[in-house]
């Protein structure tokens, strides 16, 4: 395998870094400050739009973007392989708050895009997946329950029910990642339209409900560890009571949800993975400058043993992680998603693992700061801690990734 960057990727890359260091970095102290003043912690702060037009200007705009052939337009994507788009999503992992929306390649609004472009028809494309692509309006993906465990996807309670022309949906989910920002507009919703179906996979449906539409309230927001994730538009415990859409909202075809969410987690994972490198290359930059700039017992931090150990320690695991998540990209580009499940699975247990530890590491050093506002490290903390949840539990892809193992001896 030859993971040599191309010139078009390298040029990217470039760029990407430029845009950081001159725009998206100085922008961090800035957006804080502005979100203070603003009359809603959910509103979009003003530099935040700033660096989205940016972005756009400079051609850094929906990179993520692999699926070319499914857009309406070819201006929308940038055409990268997962392979070109894995160091620049690292990149925008050092500041993961504003670095994903500048470029418009945050979650949960990149999943939902793919899978209107994927499964969506040509009404929903036009009136969905035009505005997302443009950073126009937001967007939700609601599937996980409070009431069951939602890391089986087979277990989802809400129900998607025929009317004559239209479906019917009640249900309660939460953590539904986005939905407190007033620029969501559109939810898509996973619920069982055939809850007796002999097919347990085949039981659930997806179907697009606007934010407006009468029975669906936003209850709350969620805290993750305290934080409530301003910039990613919250995570919010929302009812579906009553709500009404017509069967034209339907995504793909009644029984097909299950599938289509296998379809969407899989490139969903492998991108925060990769922002997860980044996450862990800012932890390691913070420790090494605070190394050198701290006196402790007659000695600069940089000159202890543990500390030299822990960022010894971190550089090794960034460069194997990085190399995984390379293989991984490459596989999904040659052999498809299907054919790179085990190393989809295995950079979904490994990185934010390994993130976790190399973070609390840095905490460490930085004593009281490193718990404080007044460094980024709990806040990363706490994200890379959560991915041990999202998108599937490590215990899941344990389970998956070991009977396939053990299938090949049986």
């Amino acid at each position: 395998m030859d993971f040599a960057f191309d010139a078009r990727t390298e040029e990217l890359r470039a760029k990407l870094e430029a845009f950081m260091a001159e725009h998206v970095h100085p922008a961090e102290r800035v957006a804080e400050e502005q979100r203070a003043a603003l009359a809603s912690p959910w509103d979009t702060p003003a530099v935040v739009e700033e660096l989205k037009a940016e972005a756009r200007r400079q051609g850094l705009w929906n990179l993520f973007f692999v699926d070319q052939h499914s857009l309406p337009d070819e201006e929308y994507g940038a055409g990268l392989t997962n392979l070109q788009y894995a160091p620049l999503a690292e990149i925008t992992g050092r500041s993961p708050q504003l670095a994903p929306t500048a470029l418009n390649c945050a979650a949960p609004d990149t999943g939902n895009m793919e899978v209107l472009a994927q499964f969506g028809d040509a009404e929903q494309k036009k009136r969905w997946l035009e505005p997302l692509l443009a950073g126009e309006i937001r967007s939700a993906f609601a599937m996980t329950e409070p009431e069951v465990a939602s890391s089986d996807a087979t277990n989802i309670e809400t129900r998607i029910e025929r009317d004559g022309d239209d479906y019917v949906i009640n249900g309660r989910k939460w953590y539904i990642s986005g939905a407190m920002n007033p620029l969501c507009r559109i939810f898509i919703v996973m619920g069982k339209t055939d809850p007796d179906g002999p097919d347990i996979r085949r039981q659930q449906s997806m179907v697009l409900v606007p934010r407006d539409t009468p029975g669906l309230t936003v209850k709350r927001a969620m805290q993750v560890y305290g934080y409530e994730d301003h910039y990613h538009g919250g995570h919010a415990e929302v009812l579906f009571e009553d709500v009404r859409v017509p069967v034209g909202n339907l995504i793909g075809e009644e029984g097909g949800g299950f599938g289509i969410a296998q379809a969407r987690l899989g490139p969903g994972r492998i991108h925060h993975c990769m922002r997860l490198i980044g996450m862990a290359e800012r932890a390691i930059e913070l420790m090494c400058r605070r190394a050198v700039a701290r006196t402790a017992f007659g000695r600069p931090l940089a000159q202890q043993g543990v500390v030299q150990e822990w960022i010894a320690d971190a550089r090794v695991a960034v460069e194997q992680l990085r190399l995984l998540v390379l293989k991984t990209a490459w596989l999904m580009d040659t052999v498809g998603n299907k054919g790179a499940h085990t190393e989809i699975q295995a950079i979904k247990i490994a990185t934010p693992r390994t993130v976790v530890d190399i973070l609390d590491k840095a905490v460490q050093l930085h004593g009281a700061g490193g718990v404080s506002q007044d460094f980024p490290l709990a806040e990363l903390w706490a994200a890379a801690r959560t991915l041990r949840l999202a998108d599937g539990p490590d215990e899941v892809h344990q389970r998956s990734l070991a009977r396939r193992e053990i299938k090949r001896y049986v």
